[in-house]
């Protein structure tokens, strides 16, 4: 039995006294080493485990497999200081722990509807072993009503406990990134709720330790329903910007200059234009299911969904038309890729859209090779891709360079150099508007960017 929920403010309020506590993290990749890091890093000692059974054992030989290098110095000096357990086995993880954080996301499929057999199965995993008066977050972006229907009752079936009674439950989507740890700052306001009175005041007690301010909702659904339309109104954002972005490549009109005036007079923020992929409009296939099942019509999820999803087509739209002014045909073109991390100047793949859009220029006829200075040649092929062992590889022989991530490295590439080692017209498709097109065309680059409407050849 765990003691945690009965802990006062006094209980937890220096890191020695929250070494006496245990929290157990479930979850996989990159985001469940980010939570590691965020509670050990307050003083609680942490037990982790990888539901995808994917998590290298770290505290072998020191060894440590992130792919963010602000969290490598991190984990490696919580080994050290035996605060880090790593193991792949969920129900040994909340056998040990006070209080559990799960971070399962929920799944889409094939036919863009939300799949939470994933989450059920680690619930039960960690029912299997729930210890009582433990306390359960469930921090994953799920349909409002997913955590007192789904998770409590799976949790209850399988524990014999009761939610509540015997445990406590409450839900805290966290906000986490290396950025935390970079710039030894909190996490910035977070939503919490709880199953019953007792569940939000141990929670917040828990969860105050690692953030500056606490919003207490005044329900689980409400809080759901918070962080599931925060996302959904990032979505919407981007689909207004894509949809802009192509009106201002007709019209001849830079939305970059335009974006950036306007953003400088406005109170809000006109958003910025990209490729998403569909691991991350989630938050639109799970608000359109709930929709569904209470008969809400929301036809401008449809629209976004579908404005976002065209971004592909439109980045190759944009290569066959650079390929054509460059008189060159699109079939047995040689086009290479720069990019494949999810973000810029970020080693981390999750939710990168460079594999689909590979698949989809093979099916075109299209010789592709990816480059990314943030992997080797061995962890691009490894992952699926035609890659080359040098940038100079990548460029020799080119036909047109598809920038699809703004890297730091490719904002600064010496264009005269790149045209006189390809040796021939070369077209360039700037998806991540980083290349000016004028300096582009000015080296003898025939110029294509998502929004750039500027280009003249």
């Amino acid at each position: 039995m765990s003691m945690l929920m009965n802990i006062k403010e006094a209980d937890v309020d220096t890191p020695q006294k929250r070494q006496r506590f245990t929290i157990g993290i479930i979850g996989s990749g990159s985001t469940l080493l980010q939570h590691v890091c965020l509670f050990a890093e307050v003083g609680f000692t942490v037990v982790a485990a990888d539901v995808n059974h994917k998590l290298i054992n770290l505290s072998k030989k020191d060894t440590i497999t992130s792919t963010d290098s602000v969290l490598n110095p991190l984990l490696k000096k919580y080994l050290k200081d035996e605060l880090v357990t790593v193991t792949s086995n969920v129900r040994k993880t909340t056998s040990r722990s006070d209080a559990i954080i799960f971070l399962v996301q929920p799944l889409v499929t094939e036919k863009k509807k939300p799949d939470y057999s994933k989450i059920e199965k680690a619930c039960k995993e960690v029912g299997m072993s729930l210890r009582s008066r433990c306390l359960v977050v469930v921090a994953s972006t799920v349909g409002p009503g997913v955590t007192e229907g789904l998770v409590k009752e799976t949790l209850e079936n399988a524990s014999g406990l009761r939610a509540g009674v015997n445990f406590g439950l409450a839900y805290c989507p966290l906000y986490v990134g290396s950025e935390i740890f970079a710039k030894n700052s909190a996490v910035q306001k977070m939503v919490v709720s709880g199953i019953d009175e007792q569940s939000l005041k141990t929670a917040c007690l828990i969860l105050g330790t690692i953030t500056k301010e606490l919003l207490t909702v005044r329900d689980i659904k409400s809080a759901e329903a918070a962080r599931l339309f925060q996302d959904v109104y990032q979505d919407l954002n981007v689909a207004l910007a894509n949809e802009i972005a192509r009106y201002c490549e007709k019209a001849g009109i830079d939305f970059i200059e335009v974006q950036g005036t306007a953003n400088r007079r406005l109170h809000y923020s006109i958003p910025t234009p990209k490729i998403v992929s569909e691991d991350k409009m989630k938050a639109l296939y799970l608000l359109s299911e709930e929709a569904e099942a209470v008969n809400a019509k929301l036809p401008l999820l449809t629209l976004a969904k579908k404005t976002n999803m065209e971004m592909l087509r439109h980045t190759l739209r944009l290569v066959r038309d650079a390929l054509r002014a460059s008189d060159k045909p699109m079939r047995r073109a040689r086009v290479s890729i720069l990019g494949v991390s999810c973000h810029p100047n970020v080693k981390e793949t999750r939710g990168t859209i460079t594999k689909k859009l590979v698949r989809m220029m093979n099916r075109k006829g299209v010789c592709v090779r990816v480059y990314d200075p943030f992997f080797s040649f061995d962890e691009l092929t490894g992952m699926g891709y035609p890659a080359e062992r040098t940038f100079r590889r990548i460029i020799e022989g080119v036909d047109c360079l598809l920038i699809t991530v703004g890297h730091d490295q490719f904002k600064r590439l010496n264009l005269r150099k790149i045209r006189l080692l390809a040796k021939k017209s070369v077209a360039m498709v700037d998806m991540a508007r980083i290349i000016d097109p004028a300096e582009a065309e000015r080296e003898g680059f025939v110029y294509r960017g998502v929004g750039r409407g500027v280009w003249t050849k």
